[in-house]
């Protein structure tokens, strides 16, 4: 049997551990530089904000309605993720973080256990230790626990938050009451292929024929059916390195000239080649785009990215970085008001097992230097060392004009309770 277990709107619920007044308001959460809406309380919900919402046309919903609203604040969601995840480990060994607010369980000889009572127990150490609010969808796959847990959030009176797919009758029940649009791993692309087959349940997507599901879509859609009919397909997936590492951000303000677009590509190069290191790995392949200001219709649009191949694996932030900027020195066109750039590196391998050239390699030197760097920067807990293209005092920061406190990250933002003495009487 398998387990997944949800956080109930979870960036609101993190900001409402803290602060209990805000229990029963309505609660927006913006994007990075408060962008647009990422997060929803069920009372914001309520009041028809749309996800993805851009704050700047919503500011009069947002007063209107006395809607709370907050910055992405990653550190703390971050650090509750994590306070979850490691209770969630005391329950099974056998985890699978999907998200930063949910995760599999597997229950391994828990054959004389109930498992409905346990979910209760699940719930209830969450919300006691964190705060937290979570749902608890139990079925005998990792594809029917999506719908258990779906129906479990939908019902929270009727399940008390945990539902449990454990006959035939719910199995069925549960699959006729799921539009396919909402099945796990069915996007709005392949819903419209299944519509034309007058498939608009979970149900009548297990009535296809295997054969037909299989040459049509392919093995992964397969293996969805055989899951949603009640037999293990899709295992429990353990931690394994990025195929991919992106830094992509959005600037302050919009930007115009080379030298800025130059110093912001070389830091946000800095940050993936730290990642790449963090995992042991190297990459031959990088990705550089830029992207004007959609919303200054007013003004000429542009987007390009680039692809630059590197003649040998490395981590090296020096290498990288200097790949980088060429390409955007190669993508930038004047007079464009640039509101957002990225560096994707890709084509990676292991740092201490790949190919090696003949003609061309990395400097030997580069290596004990990126360890260093590394060292110091762990060590301060900020990027003190940087490469001579980047800004020295700039560090980079988004608009975030409602954010809350760092409570469990920041000594500086730990939370104080003011106690009132009552005075005793003999």
């Amino acid at each position: 049997m398998f387990a997944l277990v949800d956080c109930n709107n979870f960036y609101a619920s993190c900001e409402r551990v803290f602060d209990p007044s805000l229990q029963g308001k309505p609660i927006a959460v913006l994007s990075n530089n408060d962008g647009c809406v990422v997060a929803r309380s069920d009372e914001v919900k309520a009041l028809g904000l749309p996800m993805g919402a851009p704050a700047f046309k919503y500011k009069a919903f947002f007063k209107e309605h006395d809607v709370r609203v907050f910055s992405s604040n990653y550190p703390l969601y971050g650090d509750m993720s994590s306070r979850v995840m490691g209770i969630l480990e005391q329950f099974t060994p056998d985890v699978e973080v999907y998200s930063i607010d949910e995760a599999f369980l597997q229950f391994k000889g828990f054959e004389e256990y109930d498992l409905k009572a346990y979910g209760h127990e699940i719930r209830n150490r969450i919300l006691k230790w964190t705060g937290i609010p979570t749902c608890v969808g139990i079925a005998p796959t990792k594809a029917l626990c999506k719908i258990a847990n779906k129906i479990a959030r939908k019902f929270p009176k009727e399940t008390g938050g945990v539902y449990s797919i454990d006959s035939e009758e719910k199995r069925i029940k549960a699959l006729k009451w799921t539009s396919i649009d909402k099945v796990w791993g069915i996007g709005y692309a392949l819903s419209k292929r299944l519509a034309q087959k007058q498939c608009k349940t979970a149900y009548d997507f297990v009535q296809l024929p295997d054969l037909w599901v299989r040459k049509t879509f392919s093995i992964t859609q397969w293996k969805l059916k055989k899951d949603l009919e009640g037999i293990s397909k899709i295992d429990m997936e353990h931690v394994k390195n990025k195929r991919a590492i992106a830094t992509t951000r959005s600037f302050e303000t919009t930007l115009t000239d080379l030298t800025d677009l130059k110093e912001r590509i070389s830091t946000f190069t800095m940050s993936c080649a730290e990642k790449l290191r963090r995992q042991n790995s190297s990459c031959h392949m990088l990705i550089v785009f830029l992207r004007s200001d959609r919303f200054k219709t007013n003004t000429e649009q542009y987007r390009a990215s680039t692809m630059v191949s590197i003649p040998f694996p490395t981590d090296s932030s020096l290498i990288l970085s200097s790949a980088a900027v060429k390409a955007i020195s190669s993508l930038y066109k004047k007079g464009i008001y640039y509101k957002k750039a990225g560096v994707i590196l890709t084509g990676i391998v292991p740092t201490h097992n790949h190919q090696l050239q003949l003609f061309e390699h990395e400097d030997p030197r580069h290596k004990p230097l990126m360890r260093t760097i590394d060292h110091i920067n762990k060590k301060f807990q900020a990027p003190k060392l940087k490469l001579a293209n980047q800004d020295l005092t700039r560090l980079w920061k988004m608009r975030q004009n409602h954010l809350s406190p760092q409570y469990t990250t920041n000594l500086k933002d730990i939370i104080t309770v003011q106690c009132q003495k009552k005075p005793i009487k003999l």
